[in-house]
């Protein structure tokens, strides 16, 4: 009777599951923070996303580690930089079968860790930033990504990438934007994912936890300027935000439930203090039941199989 009255559903093709490669590893490295998480070979990237194709899921968002960073970050348009061959390697292997999707910022491949280039003050340079922008897109587009993941949350991105894409003939490349993404001390984990190299905050262009006007406000600028699929991150904490924005969305909205959301429930469940799979069930629930279209989480594979 609960389930044939439920309101709210989850299935597997409203699941994405967020994975990392790291240029230079001869086998897979486990993440710590992350329990079950791990920092990927091309190789065993193309293993896991093969797995993730047969759950049923309905995509993976690749995020690239390489080994050497610099203030520009040079390596995240380079054709052979590590994201680039990844997704191209994992767009061959699955490309037909889910949606491969790839996370545009220049925060893993920069020696500070900020999400854009730095001025003479040390500060993040929006329009220099956007040209970065600008040929990443391109780069993640020739390699096979079908959906881009702006998530640096700088001005005039979202215009920036689509006029780019359009000029350069990949009108099909769809553009997932972070419209509300809060500057959240739930990414602690990732941090570690992927190597960063932040020192410092990224509040003076991340959204501040306090306020929730802001997200609708974010979502109507890039709705404006072409987005495909709006994000609202992180998730659980966020729920308001995420009701509001899908509440007025005509597009998709999705949600991340982020690294530091997924940890808690793993360290808790360590500790025998919850039950593991409820938590996380209920967890993606709340997330849908809030108003996302799809939910990025790292249990979207193991749900998959609950599910089946």
């Amino acid at each position: 009777m609960r389930r044939l009255v439920a309101e709210t559903h989850v299935h597997a093709r409203q699941l994405i599951l967020p994975m990392f490669v790291r240029e230079g590893l001869a086998e897979p490295r486990p993440i710590a923070s992350m329990p079950g998480v791990q920092q990927h070979t091309v190789d065993s990237l193309r293993r896991a996303a093969v797995e993730a194709a047969e759950a049923g899921i309905g995509g993976v968002m690749l995020f690239g580690v390489p080994q050497v960073r610099d203030a520009v970050g040079s390596a995240a348009d380079d054709p052979e930089g590590i994201l680039n061959v990844a997704t191209r390697a994992v767009a061959e292997e699955v490309g037909d079968a889910l949606v491969v999707q790839t996370d545009l910022c220049l925060d893993e491949f920069t020696d500070h860790g900020h999400c854009g280039v730095l001025d003479q003050r040390g500060a993040v340079d929006n329009d220099a930033t956007l040209e970065r922008y600008r040929a990443m897109a391109i780069a993640q587009a020739e390699a096979g990504s079908a959906l881009l993941g702006l998530s640096g949350m700088m001005d005039g991105q979202v215009a920036a990438v689509r006029e780019t894409l359009d000029a350069a003939g990949h009108t099909d490349t769809a553009i997932l934007a972070y419209a509300a993404k809060y500057a959240s001390a739930f990414y602690g984990p990732f941090r570690e994912a992927v190597d960063s190299q932040l020192t410092g905050d990224r509040r003076s262009y991340q959204q501040d936890p306090a306020n929730r006007r802001e997200g609708r406000y974010e979502a109507r600028l890039d709705l404006a300027e072409g987005a495909d699929v709006l994000m609202v991150k992180p998730a659980m904490s966020y729920l308001d935000v995420l009701a509001d924005v899908a509440a007025e969305s005509p597009v998709p909205v999705w949600a991340y439930q982020v690294s530091g959301e997924a940890a808690m429930i793993e360290a808790a469940a360590a500790n025998g203090w919850i039950d593991r799979q409820r938590a996380i069930e209920e967890s993606v629930i709340s997330i849908r039941r809030a108003g996302a279209d799809a939910v990025l989480s790292y249990f979207a594979v193991e749900i998959a199989g609950w599910l089946r």
